[in-house]
C-alpha cells in the first residue's frame, strides 16, 4: 500500500494501531484501546516469544489464527493492521535469522476519521506501554520527509504524498509514516518499531527526500 518507498514494502520482502479515538474519533477503534501491557516481546526477540506475546496482548487482541500478523476490519471504512518480521526494515537482506523478530509495524486507515500524528502516537502508545512510548517521545529525531520546501514525497497513487520521520531512541528506532490527500487529509498512517542496526539502510532509502 505505498507507496513504492513507503513504510509498507520497506518492511515487507522485497518480493513482492490501534487508532486511540480523538475527541471526535470513532467509538469503534476507541474500545480497542485498552491497558496497554509490559513490552516483553520487541524487535530482537524470537519468534516464538512475540508469537506469545501478540496472543496475550489485550490491545492487538488477534483471531485464534493469528500468528505474527493481525489484518482486520474494525468498522467500515476503518482497518487495523499489525505485522510482526524477521526481515529488516529496509527489506530482505542475505543470512537473516529466521528465529529473530526484526521490525513490527501497525497502521491505521479510517475513512471516517483522519489519522493524525497523535493518533498514531497513542497506538504505539496502548500496544507497547509507557516504557517504549517514553523512549519514542525521547529518541532524536534522524530524517523527516519531504526535506522544507520541497514537494512531498509521491507514491504509486498520484493523489496520496507522503509525510515521515526516523527517530532514534535509547533501546529502539522508528518511524512514522501518514499518507495525505491532495486536500491534505490523511486517512492511513503507519508506525515501525525496529532494531536500530537496521537504521543505516533505512536512511540511506529515505536519504533523498528527506533532511
Amino acid at each position: 500500500m505505498r507507496f513504492k518507498r513507503g513504510l509498507g514494502r520497506a518492511i515487507a520482502p522485497k518480493s513482492g494501531p490501534l487508532a486511540i479515538a480523538l475527541k471526535r474519533g470513532s467509538l469503534a477503534f476507541a474500545a480497542l484501546a485498552l491497558i496497554a501491557q509490559p513490552s516483553w516481546a520487541l524487535p530482537g526477540q524470537t519468534v516464538n516469544l512475540t508469537e506469545s506475546w501478540i496472543r496475550n496482548n489485550p490491545t492487538l487482541k488477534p483471531a485464534p489464527s493469528d500468528r505474527l500478523a493481525i489484518n482486520r476490519l474494525v468498522a467500515p471504512g476503518q482497518r487495523f493492521t499489525f505485522q510482526a518480521s524477521v526481515f529488516p526494515i529496509s527489506g530482505v537482506v542475505p543470512n537473516q535469522n529466521p528465529r529473530q523478530i526484526r521490525s513490527e509495524r501497525f497502521s491505521l486507515a479510517d475513512h471516517a476519521n483522519a489519522i493524525t500524528v497523535d493518533r498514531l502516537d497513542e497506538s504505539l502508545r496502548a500496544i507497547y506501554g509507557q516504557e517504549i512510548f517514553n523512549d519514542y517521545r525521547q529518541a532524536t529525531v534522524l530524517l523527516r520527509y519531504p526535506a522544507r520546501g520541497a514537494r512531498a514525497n509521491p507514491t504509486d497513487n498520484p493523489n496520496l504524498v507522503l509525510r515521515g520521520e526516523v527517530r532514534q531512541g535509547e533501546r529502539f528506532a522508528y518511524w512514522q509514516e501518514i499518507a495525505y490527500d491532495r486536500a491534505g487529509t490523511a486517512y492511513l498512517g503507519r508506525m515501525a518499531v525496529f532494531v536500530p542496526e537496521d537504521l543505516p539502510a533505512l536512511q540511506a532509502q529515505l536519504a533523498p527526500y528527506g533532511e
